[in-house]
């Protein structure tokens, strides 16, 4: 074991504890797949990340990401937040776009209007929903089938099924059954009022049952080229998730001229030290 270069970063917020948190393990060399696991595990939180040296030319860095109980090959708020570590920490990219190496492959971030925003990789699997999943959904979330007004595949990595409700207060006052919806990873959005456009919660597997994610990237950027490919979104808009655990999670999605969306979020240091690996 030795001393290791270490952040967590709140993400999706510019005020501390808000947002959705990361750990950021900034040198992960020499470490086996077992020891992330298990240091992730420790760590309580959603997903942690190491940054090792990239095996392809045009990247910057790569990194893996853990959750409790697995490796994703994409997430978002742990790219964002991976980003921000890595050049808070002295990073210098290549180029003008930060390019991260990750399971998915390559990651292009920006660097635009003070935040950091990551480009959405290709929907593994998009479409529909089958009727029987949504069916299940419909009962796992205690609403009528009738409630989810659309659907699709959310598929970027994580296996996120989207559902569409009618309001954001429909979303808030969801109580979900475990048992029903286990074993799923399931997006749920609906139109919002006010300073954001749209209202957003996810929910996963854990290792304890279903967990529910205070801030969610990778459904984030999956929601967005569902919703502004299907017409359901403007182009450009503002989501808020984390509402339900007392958080303020802003997520800023576009898709630019080229049909590329693009999610975006503050983040900021909490914690700056090292960690013994």
């Amino acid at each position: 074991m030795k001393q290791r270069p270490f952040a967590q970063v709140d993400v999706f917020t510019a005020t501390p504890y808000l947002g959705n948190p990361l750990a950021v393990v900034l040198d992960g060399t020499g470490l086996s797949t077992a020891q992330m696991q298990h240091f992730t595990n420790w760590t309580n939180l959603s997903e942690a990340t190491f940054v090792l040296p990239p095996t392809q030319a045009q990247a910057d860095y790569a990194v893996r990401i853990f959750c409790p109980g697995r490796e994703l090959p994409f997430a978002g708020h742990p790219t964002l937040g991976t980003c921000h570590a890595w050049l808070a920490a002295g990073g210098v990219p290549k180029a003008e776009e930060v390019v991260q190496e990750c399971g998915v492959g390559l990651v292009k971030i920006q660097r635009t209007a003070g935040r950091l925003a990551f480009a959405a990789p290709p929907l593994r699997r998009g479409g529909p929903l089958d009727e029987a999943d949504v069916q299940q959904i419909a009962r796992g979330l205690g609403v009528a089938r009738s409630d989810i007004l659309h659907h699709a595949w959310c598929d970027n990595g994580p296996l996120w099924r989207g559902v569409m409700l009618a309001s954001a207060e429909q979303v808030l006052a969801l109580k979900p059954d475990v048992l029903l919806l286990q074993g799923l990873d399931i997006g749920v959005v609906a139109p919002a009022s006010g300073e954001t456009q749209f209202e957003v919660r996810a929910f996963f597997p854990g290792n304890n049952g279903l967990c529910e994610d205070p801030v969610t990237g990778s459904l984030n950027a999956a929601l967005g080229q569902w919703l502004i490919g299907a017409g359901l979104a403007p182009v450009r808009y503002v989501a808020s998730q984390g509402t339900a655990m007392a958080r303020a999670g802003r997520v800023h999605v576009h898709r630019d001229a080229q049909g590329q969306v693009w999610v975006a979020g503050d983040s900021v240091t909490c914690v700056q030290g090292t960690v013994l690996l």
